[in-house]
């Protein structure tokens, strides 16, 4: 089932046989795991992740899996995930971009790493949302190897771009999780279905037929599968989310398409404000939505958490948020507001509940879905908001 993020979850349908051959392609191909290594899907068997890559993948390949009950933090420290590594040796971990900015938000300086023995691991692999350049950089920096992004969905199973590093590495570009990999047409295409040029948004769409192991219908409605997937542009699958590709053919995925703010005739992305934000030296994870505006329609507003280490008046930080958006977008990014929060409510797979916020913030009621991880985090922002208005 999809994570519940953009409303009611949808059952995923997949054939076996595709779903066991583009996982066995991939564990060799783009995670470049062999027979006898040791290899950690930090996820939640139920979630997507730990079907295909916590279960199956690593039996079809010979490898031996790591199953952890825990999170990266709290469990008792922000260190236990470098302790797992390094008692079992682990030779590669795929988890999500917010495993790690929950780590950096304790442990900005990798102290706690500092206990354990990383000699066996070789490669960081993240999925499962937008990975930030400023994640990025400091988990490449920290850890001292290659730091992978790859970007797939509950729908497709294994991943639709990435970098493949068992047949052949290639450049990494922070902010793109690469390229299309084999049996996905990717497409960026405009509102009308042609495609876009080079450096231009547009909405991520793939071109039918889809590659073994993606969905073949959704459980109990075939019908919610050709309106949710394939009726907006005939011939191609739309993946929900927006970004372009860039003159070498790296695709940067900026954001779901819901996240597109359209203000007073101007389409931004979340994504490229959220990467601004992301950067400032006290933000730990942070998420930019839209929120209604009587004259321009829709304008952005911020919430950040700081780092754990972060002794900075909160109303300093947002006044240097809106200032660096202004300087590095423009002024029509009119982001004014920048709201400091404990936390922001998520999954328990780690995505953040942007349309809970986004209801929340339209003054609109947002039951917690089924899917939440804290259910306590949503009531602390509804009272926020509440204080505010």
């Amino acid at each position: 089932y999809t994570s519940g993020t953009t409303g009611r979850p949808k059952g995923v349908v997949r054939d076996n046989g595709g779903h066991a051959v583009a996982l066995a392609w991939s564990m060799a191909n783009i995670y470049d795991i062999g027979p006898g290594d040791v290899w950690w899907a930090a996820s939640d068997v139920g979630w997507v992740v730990g079907h295909s890559y916590i279960v199956y993948a690593p039996l079809l390949t010979g490898a031996t899996s790591v199953l952890y009950e825990g999170k990266p933090v709290g469990t008792p420290d922000a260190g236990a995930f470098w302790r797992v590594v390094a008692e079992h040796r682990v030779k590669a971990l795929l988890t999500a971009p917010t495993a790690m900015r929950a780590i950096k938000k304790l442990d900005p300086a990798a102290e706690l790493m500092a206990r354990y023995d990383m000699t066996p691991f070789r490669c960081l692999f993240l999925a499962g949302e937008r990975l930030d350049p400023d994640t990025y950089d400091w988990a490449r920096t920290t850890l001292g190897v290659p730091v992978i992004d790859n970007w797939w969905q509950t729908e497709t199973g294994w991943p639709i771009a990435a970098n493949p590093r068992g047949l052949e590495p290639m450049e990494v570009k922070p902010g793109s999780p690469s390229v299309p990999m084999p049996g996905y047409d990717l497409r960026i295409l405009d509102f009308e279905g042609h495609d876009r040029p080079a450096g231009e948004e547009g909405a991520i769409a793939l071109r039918l037929p889809l590659p073994p192991g993606t969905l073949t219908t959704l459980w109990g409605d075939d019908d919610r599968y050709v309106d949710s997937y394939l009726s907006r542009f005939p011939g191609f699958y739309l993946t929900g989310d927006g970004g372009y590709r860039d003159e070498d053919g790296y695709v940067f995925v900026m954001g779901r398409m819901d996240d597109v703010i359209n203000i007073a005739g101007h389409r931004l992305s979340t994504g490229a404000m959220e990467e601004v934000v992301a950067a400032h030296p006290d933000v730990a994870e942070c998420a930019v939505i839209a929120v209604y505006d009587a004259l321009k329609g829709q304008v952005p507003r911020a919430f950040v958490v700081l780092k754990a280490t972060s002794v900075r008046d909160a109303g300093e930080v947002e006044a240097e948020i809106i200032r660096e958006v202004r300087d590095r977008i423009g002024p029509i990014a009119a982001l004014r507001d920048v709201t400091v929060v404990a936390a922001l409510p998520k999954t328990r797979s780690g995505k953040i509940l942007r349309a809970s916020m986004r209801s929340l913030a339209n003054g609109d009621d947002a039951p917690a879905p089924a899917t939440i991880d804290d259910p306590a985090v949503l009531e602390s922002l509804r009272l926020a908001l509440r204080k505010e208005n």
